[in-house]
């Protein structure tokens, strides 16, 4: 199965939203807005980008990527804030072109680094891993090299 990955469109929300479920449930506590409606802000931000992954016009998976400005880092950081993947879709694969998604947008708005929180599931762990990141507890990390416009002498 192919899966297109493309930036979320406020419609999406739910159904991501949806997918999230348990991964979210214990975030409503201490923002006034609703999960939800955090996620529909969020789409229009210049300094979040969410994706979903769909096959078939059905949701596959999707991923939330926050930026922050480090003095430290050099630039930007990108956090993957969430990602998650249907139980009935491959979950090698969504990660893969989610995360691939993700970090193409990093670079495209200067980050120098992408941080994500370390899955405690091994196998998700490799698939991170596969794609760069490495161990920086309690996070993973992965350099990306920022796209500057080329400077004229």
């Amino acid at each position: 199965m192919e899966y297109l990955v493309r930036t979320a469109r406020i419609t999406d929300i739910e159904r991501l939203v949806g997918l999230a479920g348990d991964v979210l449930a214990s975030t409503e506590g201490g923002s006034p807005l609703g999960v939800s409606d955090l996620f529909r802000q969020l789409v229009y931000l210049p300094h979040a980008s969410i994706v979903v992954a769909e096959a078939r016009r059905e949701i596959a998976g999707g991923g939330v990527l926050v930026l922050r400005p480090s003095v430290r880092a050099g630039g930007y950081v990108g956090s993957v804030d969430l990602l998650v993947v249907s139980p009935d879709h491959d979950a090698d694969r969504v990660t893969t072109a989610v995360l691939e998604e993700l970090l193409r947008s990093a670079q495209n708005k200067g980050c120098t680094v992408v941080e994500a929180v370390r899955p405690s599931d091994p196998e998700a762990l490799a698939r991170w891993a596969a794609l760069g990141f490495v161990d920086a507890e309690p996070l993973i990390t992965r350099s990306v090299v920022a796209r500057t416009a080329a400077r004229r002498s």
